[in-house]
C-alpha cells in the first residue's frame, strides 16, 4: 500500500503543497521518480541509500515508485530528500505509519540529506513555512540551518529544526520510556534595523541640489537619475540614499527575506532581513540577471532590490535591450516570467537610481577637463538610454564638479542623514495618512484626485510642457513629485513653488551639451 508524506514546491515566492507517495512492489530492483522532477530529485536515490545504510536501515532493494503530486507542477531541488526517505521507510514497513500519523498529523517536511544522514539546508524555507501557515498546517520539519530565517513566525505553528535523519526518526518513534528530545523552535521577535550610516550626507561635500533631490526621492520612493562628470560623487550619493530610507515593516521583511531565500542568497543561520536592500549590478549583467528568469525562474536584481534601491551605475553601458526590460517592472512593481507550462510573478517595487556620465569621456560641461568627444559621439552615447526609460525617472539631477576647498573642508556640511531620514519619514507618514500609499505609487485616477493644482500652477505646467516636451507620463510623475515636495513642507495643497521645484528635476540630458551641438 502506498505511503504518503507532505512537502511543498516553490512557485516564485509562493509555495504549493506537494504529496510524496511511495510504493514498494514486487519486481526487479528499481527506483523511479515521477511528477515533473529535475535532476536533483532524480539523484535523491543515491543520497537516500547512503543515508539509510549509515543508520542501519534497509535501502531500496525492490521495485520502488516515488510520485510527487500534482504531476503537472514542475518541482526542483534537493528539499524532497527528507520526505521521500520518510515515505520510503513507511512504505517498506521500517516505520509504522500509525506512529507517524498519531504524532505529526501530516505535517510538511523539507530538507536535503547528506550521505551520513545529516540534514542540510535548502533554499525557500521561509515561503514554504508561510504557505504552511496559510494552509493551517500545525507542524513543519526543516533543516536546523534554516531555523533562523523562520524564527520570527514560529509563534504561528510548530517548527522543528532537524540536524539529522536519526533525530527525526527518534522523535517519531518516541515512547514514554524513551521520550523525544526534539522541541519546537522558540519564536524570535522582529527588530527594526536602523540603516547603517557608512556614508552620512553631512560628510558629502557640496552637491546641495542633489541632496535635496535624494531627500525628495526618499520621502516617497521616486526614481532618480544623476548625470555628471566622473568623480563628482554620484555613487556615494546613491549609497547615502539607502541610509535615509524608512525601516522595513515586518510584512516587507517577510517578502524581502522570501525573495533572498528563494534565490539561494540567504546565508545559513541568517534571520529575517530587516534593512532595505541596496543592489548595484554590474553593467555587463544580462537581462535574466537583472529582471529574473531561467529554466526554473529565479528573482533578478530588480526583485532582489524590492522595497529598497536598485542602483545602476554607468547607465548607458548597460545593454539597451537589458535596460528596456526594466520598463515594465519599474512601472508595475512586479515582474512576470512566463514559461510554456506556468507563469511566475516576483515583486519588484524597487526604487531605481541611475548614474551616468554626460558623454563617453565624461567631461562635457565640466569646468575641470575638456571634453574629447565629438557632437555625434555625445548624442550617440546619450541615446543609449531610451526615451521611455528616461521618462520613468521622476527626478533628473545634474551633479557638478566641486572645488578643492570644498573637498578639503573637514567640517560637516548640511543636514545629517539622521535628520534627513526624519524629514523623509514625516513626509511619508503625511502621504500614507492621506491615501494609504506613497505618492510614487499613485495611479492615474489617484493623481487626478490627490494632486490638485490651481490655475497659476496649471499655467506653469503648460509652459513646462512646451519647454521640456513632457509626455503625459512625465506630467503625472511631475505632479507626484510636486505632491511629495508639498508633503515635505507639511502643506495640504500643491502650490506653484512646489511645481517650480519639481520642474528643476525634469531637465533632460541635452542641457549639458555644449553650444555647438
Amino acid at each position: 500500500m502506498p505511503s504518503r508524506v507532505q512537502s511543498a514546491a516553490l512557485s516564485g515566492i509562493e509555495a504549493i503543497p506537494v504529496d510524496i507517495e511511495v510504493n514498494v512492489l514486487p519486481g526487479l530492483p528499481s527506483f523511479t521518480v515521477v511528477g515533473m522532477t529535475d535532476k536533483a530529485i532524480q539523484e535523491s536515490k543515491e543520497r537516500l541509500t547512503s543515508a539509510l545504510v549509515s543508520l542501519n536501515y534497509t535501502p531500496p532493494r525492490r521495485k520502488t515508485i516515488v510520485s510527487l503530486a500534482p504531476a503537472s507542477l514542475k518541482k526542483e531541488g534537493s528539499l524532497y530528500d527528507l520526505p521521500i526517505t520518510l515515505a520510503y521507510l513507511i512504505a517498506s514497513q521500517q516505520i509504522k505509519p500509525t506512529t507517524l500519523l498519531s504524532v505529526i498529523h501530516y505535517p510538511w517536511f523539507v530538507g536535503e540529506l547528506g550521505l551520513d544522514g545529516t540534514i542540510r539546508p535548502v533554499r525557500g524555507v521561509l515561503p514554504i513555512v508561510l504557505a504552511a501557515i496559510k494552509k493551517g498546517v500545525q507542524n513543519v520539519y526543516i533543516p536546523s540551518a534554516n531555523a533562523s530565517e523562520v524564527a520570527a513566525v514560529a509563534d504561528r505553528l510548530n517548527i522543528y529544526p532537524l540536524d539529522s535523519l536519526q533525530q527525526l526518526l527518534s522523535h517519531l518513534t518516541a515512547t514514554l520510556d524513551h521520550p523525544s528530545t526534539l522541541t519546537p523552535l522558540a519564536p524570535t521577535p522582529f527588530f527594526h534595523q536602523i540603516n547603517e550610516l557608512d556614508i552620512d550626507f553631512a560628510d558629502i561635500k557640496g552637491q546641495d541640489h542633489a541632496k535635496r533631490a535624494l531627500l525628495i526621492a526618499a520621502a516617497s520612493g521616486h526614481n532618480v537619475l544623476m548625470i555628471g562628470p566622473p568623480g563628482t560623487g554620484k555613487t556615494i550619493l546613491a549609497r547615502a540614499l539607502a541610509g535615509i530610507l524608512p525601516p522595513l515593516s515586518f510584512d516587507e521583511s517577510l517578502t524581502v527575506t522570501s525573495l533572498y531565500s528563494v534565490a539561494g542568497l540567504l546565508p545559513s543561520n541568517h534571520g529575517l532581513i530587516n534593512r532595505r536592500p541596496f543592489r548595484s549590478p554590474h553593467h555587463g549583467a544580462s537581462s535574466v540577471a537583472l529582471v529574473g528568469g531561467g529554466v526554473y525562474p529565479r528573482p533578478g536584481e530588480v526583485s532582489l532590490a524590492h522595497t529598497g534601491v536598485l542602483f545602476l551605475d554607468e547607465l548607458p553601458e548597460f545593454s539597451s535591450h537589458v535596460l528596456d526590460q526594466l520598463r515594465q517592472p519599474i512601472e508595475d512593481g512586479t515582474i512576470t516570467v512566463s514559461r510554456a507550462a506556468h507563469t511566475i510573478t516576483f515583486p519588484s517595487r524597487s526604487q531605481l537610481v541611475g548614474a551616468m556620465n554626460p558623454c563617453k569621456c565624461g567631461y562635457v560641461g565640466s569646468d575641470k577637463k575638456a571634453c574629447q568627444c565629438t557632437p555625434g559621439d555625445i548624442l550617440r552615447y546619450q541615446r543609449r538610454v531610451s526615451g521611455p526609460l528616461l521618462d520613468r525617472f521622476d527626478l533628473h539631477v545634474l551633479v557638478s564638479d566641486i572645488s578643492v576647498d570644498e573637498i578639503l573642508d573637514t567640517r560637516p556640511t548640511g543636514a545629517t542623514s539622521a535628520e534627513l531620514s526624519q524629514l523623509a519619514q514625516a513626509a511619508r507618514h503625511f502621504a500614507l495618512s492621506r491615501q494609504h500609499k506613497t505618492n510614487s505609487d499613485l495611479n492615474l485616477k489617484e493623481v487626478r484626485q490627490i494632486c490638485i493644482i490651481d490655475e497659476q500652477s496649471r499655467k506653469l505646467l503648460r509652459q513646462a510642457e512646451d519647454k521640456f516636451h513632457l509626455s503625459p507620463r512625465g506630467i503625472h510623475r511631475l505632479l507626484k513629485v510636486s505632491r511629495t515636495i508639498a508633503d515635505l513642507a507639511g502643506e495640504e495643497h500643491i502650490e506653484p513653488k512646489h511645481i517650480a521645484e519639481a520642474l528643476q528635476y525634469r531637465e533632460q540630458l541635452q542641457v549639458v551639451l555644449p553650444d555647438f551641438v
